[in-house]
């Protein structure tokens, strides 16, 4: 017999979590699930510092190596509204759990081998925990004393940034001191944990009856993100102008629009368009992308920034470590910002908090223009960039349930994950686009200038700035009202 969302909530209080929403099996579920998110987070962004180590060991190019990054953020993008909307119809704990399952088995394959083919193929089937922070995100909406919902639902979210926060120098530490394979048993041994963890504590919410697989919607979907993100990702080594990536483009806008068509047709699509186009759905994943793309580029810049040599006149000469320690405080700021956050979305609306972390991070990157003389200034500046962050990561999902059926949460928080996706690496490209672009020469090398960075800084502060002003307008509801005069679709249970 199928278990309500009142049933649901009843068993949560009767297993510990109290009238007010305390106690021990609330607060290990939210630990089961933030444990997750934590560990495909981290997949993301451990072996970023040690691709030198790797290419060396592989017996491979620089180029190859990058494909290790690159394998798992096309399965990523892929993977991530596949497999939310596939937690919409089979399950949402049961989904979760292969999500997990994948950076399990991925991680060991990579753990077990020094091969590079092996290792890529791991990479590729670790990409496929991308969607764990957006699945467990609509789980927690479900099944938590409704008192929870919010603070655990920011925490989650924000996870993603802490994981790339505590990545860096986690990696480092790990590099300088140990075989880099260590970095993948730190994954496999997160999945394991909190996939044992979701399925003895957390319970599955119900799904949807109509279970009918749209498969020319994946196969179009899976297409034209593939051709995207790989254009996007090699277009600085192949040439923005080549006939590959003019190609790669081409391709993704002709498979991205049919499946615009396909899925208005389909009775059960992969990716309901209308709730898509719906203004306020429509402008939170725009909001995404900016900030996506601001965070993860103040990243880039920063670890760069501080491993330059001093003779550039702004460099700090410093280690892998030290660049990634520079970062950890950011990451503790999102950790520790992100309950208070949740506090302020019930206070205030999450489209007003959003707007306050936009202008927050903005902040912070003119801080980062400004100043430049030491290297405690880069702390302070990515810590604001990083507080902004883990407000504005928690008014994302929040304005995603408060706006979409409780049916289609799952679905609905993989395609704002991947909008922040996308925007990663939209940053990933125009940062390296910047930062070889504008250069000096140092000592017969051709690095990237000062100018460099503060033109990339104020690229991400206008990004920044951008998704305040979506914020903003969402708040205002003169672009969210439906034309019954009606704010959308009836909120989900945490809204």
């Amino acid at each position: 017999m199928t278990e309500t969302p009142a049933g649901l909530e009843h068993r949560s209080a009767k297993d510990g979590g109290g009238p007010d929403g305390s106690g021990l099996n609330v607060n290990l579920q939210i630990v089961a699930v933030g444990l997750g998110a934590l560990a495909a987070a981290l997949a993301q962004t451990l072996i970023i510092p040690v691709l030198p180590t790797l290419t060396a060991d592989l017996h491979t190019s620089t180029g190859n190596a990058q494909w290790l990054l690159t394998a798992t953020l096309l399965v990523a993008a892929v993977s991530v509204p596949v497999l939310g909307r596939f937690a919409d119809m089979f399950g949402r704990r049961l989904v979760l759990l292969v999500s997990l399952g994948g950076l399990a088995v991925g991680s060991v394959i990579d753990a077990l081998t020094s091969d590079f083919g092996v290792m890529l193929v791991g990479r590729a089937v670790a990409g496929l925990s991308a969607a764990s922070i957006p699945l467990g995100i609509s789980l927690l909406a479900i099944v938590l004393p409704a008192e929870r919902r919010g603070s655990a639902t920011a925490l989650t979210s924000a996870m993603l940034g802490i994981g790339s926060a505590l990545g860096l120098p986690l990696a480092g530490l790990i590099g300088d001191n140990a075989d880099y394979h260590v970095l993948y048993w730190i994954g496999a041994g997160g999945a394991v944990v909190s996939g044992v963890l979701i399925a003895v504590l957390v319970a599955e919410p119900p799904s949807a009856r109509e279970r009918s697989i749209d498969w020319a919607g994946i196969a179009l979907l899976a297409v034209g993100l593939t051709c995207l993100i790989l254009g996007i990702s090699q277009g600085s080594s192949w040439g923005w102008g080549s006939g590959r990536i003019l190609g790669l483009f081409a391709v993704a806008v002709v498979a991205l629009a049919a499946l615009t068509r396909v899925e208005r047709r389909v009775t059960n699509p992969l990716i309901d368009m209308s709730a898509l186009a719906r203004p306020p759905i429509a402008l939170t994943n725009i909001a995404g992308m900016f900030v996506g793309f601001a965070l993860f580029a103040s990243f880039t810049g920063t670890s760069s920034y501080v491993q330059a040599p001093e003779a550039t006149g702004y460099g700090f000469g410093s280690t892998i470590l030290t660049a990634g320690l520079c970062l950890l405080p950011s990451g503790l700021l999102m950790l520790v910002l992100a309950p208070i956050a949740a506090r302020f979305i019930g206070s205030w609306g999450p489209a007003r908090v959003l707007a306050l972390g936009g202008a927050v991070i903005a902040a912070g990157l003119v801080f980062r223009i400004v100043a430049v003389d030491s290297l405690w200034e880069v702390v302070v500046g990515t810590s604001v960039v990083g507080a902004g962050t883990g407000v504005g990561y928690a008014a994302l999902p929040s304005l995603i349930n408060h706006h979409t059926p409780a049916v289609q949460l799952a679905a609905a928080n993989g395609i704002n994950a991947l909008a922040r996706s996308l925007g990663s690496s939209l940053a990933s490209a125009v940062g390296g686009a910047l930062l070889t672009a504008i250069t000096m020469n140092v000592g017969g090398h051709e690095l990237p200038s000062l100018g460099a960075y503060r033109v990339l800084f104020a690229v991400c502060a206008g990004a920044a700035l951008l998704a305040s002003a979506v914020g903003l307008t969402i708040s205002a509801g003169v672009l969210t009202r439906e034309p019954d005069g009606s704010g959308g679709a009836e909120p989900a249970p945490e809204a």
